[in-house]
């Protein structure tokens, strides 16, 4: 197992860019290749086989056993701010139903499976779950049939030649019928190119989401353990408890990170930061099968290292600063922590044999960084006054 969430800690900024993959273009330098099929649907066949090999960055070089980093007092750098009277203003803290009902929302959503409508027809926008035989001049070529497996599309997003999912529009599940289509001259078959082509085909269902009610017993039989709700009052308490914590706790890091002056940050803590992200990428390059340049450059359209390090230079000079500034509230508040506060810490999320693992691999000196700026939040929120 590795423990991805807790190791990004650090590198916020490469996670926000990697929700961007999905949608990405086709970009020189990509080394995966792909093969469309006879309908016309992109999909992979190939991997790099020159494949960077995960990184060994060490998440605990650079703190010392206190969790602090090495060799840097944060307060000579950080004129802090009256981080003890901080005041939070009501529309920060207050929730309200708009806000609550969205979240609830997402997390019945979260709890949705897949549902097989068959009493209505075909609209655009639809998924669909359909079969096919494909034939030019009344013969059926290869690639051309589902091979009566199924295959799900989705209408105005999956890629098909021509308008060869539009003409699925109108139909229902269990019609079989005629799809007319013709391949582009340049389609990159000989037997095919500019071809008229009969798709006999088959809806066999709509692709639905099933939501759960929300009542009793389904907070109880999702919730009662991990969380202690067994009504919807108890699910709803808890989830306004948290968006409130979350808000808060979202005021008070920008909160210090606007009002403490930072006079300069210390180049080990930007080294560090940089090669953080730069770990994180070259993990997801392996998890890709890809060396590292390729998947920048493929991915991220960023042609090396240094151009993604220049690109993400003020997202690691804020990180690097929001740490440099929790060090100096933590030196002041003298906050120290134990072993085993840090071990208790962790094992209400993991269990022995997980903290062991993570111990093994990010250090006990990143594992008390981590547990020393939940103190210093902690800090902060129990000092702080809601308006």
């Amino acid at each position: 197992m590795k423990f991805s969430k807790i190791m990004l800690v650090l590198t916020l900024a490469a996670a926000m860019t990697i929700g961007l993959m999905a949608g990405c273009s086709d970009k020189d330098g990509d080394t995966t290749t792909t093969t469309t099929t006879a309908a016309g649907e992109t999909t992979a066949a190939g991997e790099d086989s020159d494949a960077a090999e995960a990184s060994t960055f060490d998440y605990s070089a650079g703190l010392d056993e206190n969790g602090y980093w090495k060799g840097v007092k944060a307060l000579d750098f950080v004129t802090l701010c009256d981080y003890k009277n901080i005041e939070i203003a009501n529309d920060v803290h207050n929730i309200t139903d708009e806000a609550l009902n969205e979240e609830i929302d997402g997390l019945l959503s979260s709890y949705s499976t897949p549902e097989e409508i068959t009493d209505r027809a075909v609209a655009d926008g639809d998924t669909v779950n359909i079969d096919y035989v494909g034939s030019v001049d009344g013969v059926e070529f290869e690639g051309g049939s589902t091979g009566g497996n199924g295959t799900e599309v989705t209408i105005g997003v999956t890629q098909y030649i021509d308008d060869f999912l539009e003409q699925l529009i109108g139909h229902e599940a269990g019609e079989t019928f005629d799809i007319n289509v013709t391949f582009p001259e340049d389609y990159g078959n000989e037997t095919l190119n500019g071809k008229d082509a009969v798709f006999v085909t088959t809806v066999n269902h709509i692709v639905g989401t099933k939501i759960p009610e929300l009542n009793d017993e389904f907070v109880s039989s999702n919730f009662a353990e991990s969380n202690s709700w067994n009504t919807v009052d108890d699910l709803n308490e808890g989830v306004r408890t948290h968006l409130k914590d979350s808000a808060v706790s979202l005021y008070l890091q920008e909160f210090i990170l606007e009002n403490c002056e930072v006079a300069s940050i210390p180049d080990s803590l930007m080294t560090y930061q940089e090669e953080a992200m730069m770990a994180y990428y070259e993990d997801y390059a392996a998890s890709y099968s890809m060396s590292v340049d390729d998947f920048l450059t493929s991915y991220l359209g960023v042609e090396n290292a240094d151009a993604l390090i220049e690109q993400n230079k003020a997202q690691n000079e804020e990180q690097a600063k929001f740490y440099l500034v929790v060090q100096a509230i933590a030196e002041d508040a003298e906050i120290a922590l134990s072993d085993d506060e840090v071990k208790e810490f962790f094992l209400e999320q993991y269990s022995e044999e997980e903290y062991t693992q993570l111990e093994s691999e990010a250090g006990l000196p990143y594992m008390k960084m981590i547990v020393m700026n939940e103190k210093v939040l902690e800090e902060l929120e129990n000092n702080a006054k809601l308006a």
